[in-house]
């Protein structure tokens, strides 16, 4: 359709045809672009973060991970979006990555490159992403806002151009964790590793990363072992410490071993914090989460528990002490980082080296 404002360009709404990241599309959601069904306010509401100030359900109305395919031949695309909050932008992630959105394309190779991000200034965003393409029919990719939410969304193509909407793929690789998990702190929202990850194996992703309340929580697993994945990545130990782990751990992995027989399972320790080799409480923090999740693999496997691997920390963020913005949160180096040591073993696991 077009606009009396801007008559060269049609503008389609994304929820018509559908924003992969969503997992539960049979239940009810209070708002499209909300990760989680309406069933799992009451008790993520209860779930807050250790500054007190935050839950994990107001973190699953972020929209991280999601992300919308179209394909057209259109020379420029435009973006006209509301945000649910007003903060653009936290003091140690830019607005970019916070609101903002990132536009990807297939090159000849069928290869995913990166195209352009935006740069949010309002809570209501109207702008070009980009315009002077190479004309070319291709399938182009848009990433949602990591930590803002987003009440409605639109993309603008040329007028005189075919538009074609491509649905949600089946069966995502789903992450269940903490905010960097989320995203957190990467500059655009296809630089984190889900994103990454999704990209370089082609397939869709749920990102269910609550910043500080990722716990291995009951509320979110009963909610997992709904969801039709091809493989659940728990990397939850960083908002955790040994005792947790150690309770909630091994009964996750059998509730979802028990609703999905055969569907892989990765636990992913917590990343070794560059600054180890100067803070022994960073360093104790992290080899205590280390000792407990490997207890908790160790006995699972001793129960004979299949389709469970294990994915060690201490390189995630690489070993020169450069992939962090703060010691906790992945800079855009070690989200790729991050992506590297994951990818082969997701590869092995979803057979596609076969």
């Amino acid at each position: 359709m077009s606009t009396a404002s801007d008559p060269e360009l049609s503008w389609h709404n994304v929820t018509e045809w559908g924003v992969e990241g969503r997992a539960w599309e049979d239940h009810k959601r209070l708002r499209y672009f909300d990760r989680m069904p309406a069933s799992a306010e009451k008790g993520m509401s209860l779930i807050i973060d250790r500054l007190g100030v935050a839950s994990a359900w107001e973190m699953s109305r972020c929209s991280a991970g999601m992300m919308v395919r179209f394909r057209s031949v259109t020379t420029k695309v435009h973006i006209r979006y509301r945000l649910l909050n007003a903060e653009l932008a936290l003091p140690h992630m830019p607005a970019t990555g916070v609101s903002g959105v990132d536009l990807y394309a297939r090159n000849e190779l069928g290869a995913w490159r990166y195209v352009n991000c935006i740069k949010p200034t309002t809570q209501d965003v109207d702008t070009e992403i980009i315009s002077g393409l190479i004309p070319g029919d291709r399938e182009y990719a848009l990433y949602l806002p990591l930590y803002n939410g987003v009440e409605h969304m639109e993309i603008g193509i040329s007028s005189d151009v075919e538009f074609a909407e491509l649905p949600p793929r089946a069966n995502p690789i789903v992450f269940y964790g903490t905010s960097v998990t989320q995203g957190g702190v990467a500059s655009r929202p296809g630089a984190c590793h889900s994103s990454l990850l999704g990209r370089r194996l082609d397939r869709p992703v749920v990102n269910l990363g609550f910043s500080g309340t990722g716990r291995m929580n009951q509320v979110v697993v009963d909610h997992l072992v709904q969801a039709d994945a091809s493989v659940f990545v728990i990397e939850c130990s960083a908002n955790m410490n040994p005792t947790l782990i150690r309770e909630r751990c091994i009964p996750l992995v059998k509730q979802l071993r028990g609703a999905h027989p055969h569907t892989p399972i990765l636990l992913v320790e917590d990343c070794r914090r560059p600054n180890a080799w100067i803070s022994p409480d960073n360093r104790d923090f992290v080899a205590e989460n280390h000792i407990a999740l490997r207890e908790c693999f160790n006995a699972l496997q001793a129960e004979s528990v299949t389709g469970i691997s294990y994915i060690l920390g201490d390189e995630l963020f690489g070993i020169d002490g450069e992939g962090t913005t703060d010691n906790v949160h992945a800079n855009d180096l070690g989200f790729k980082r991050m992506a590297d040591v994951m990818e082969p073993i997701l590869r092995e696991v979803l057979h596609l080296n076969d």
